[in-house]
């Protein structure tokens, strides 16, 4: 019986809440010794209204073309089987 080499010790556990804000490890030191000013700068931003979840449009094709029209063509049926078949339906057709 094949046993892996690798081994995992114990159960794995997510915090459920995060933790306090600090700087990335791997941070430069100018931005650890600047990360509260940075801290007190983003609490005092006033928060922006939140935009309502419905769409402006009912439908798509309300929508200005650019949202819903397609930039490639449309494919045809053969070009649809000879993708769909790997190129096996265009064999021997030209």
């Amino acid at each position: 019986m094949h046993q892996p080499l690798i081994r995992f010790i114990g159960r794995r556990k997510w915090p459920s809440t995060a933790g306090p804000p600090h700087p990335h490890p791997a941070a430069s030191p100018e931005f650890r010794n600047h990360f509260a000013q940075f801290l007190k700068k983003r609490e005092t931003v006033p928060e922006r209204e939140t935009v309502s979840a419905s769409s402006p449009h009912s439908q798509f094709w309300e929508a200005p073309s650019r949202f819903w029209k397609p930039r490639v063509r449309q494919l045809e049926d053969a070009e649809m089987d000879a993708i769909m078949s790997g190129g096996a339906s265009s064999y021997g057709r030209h």
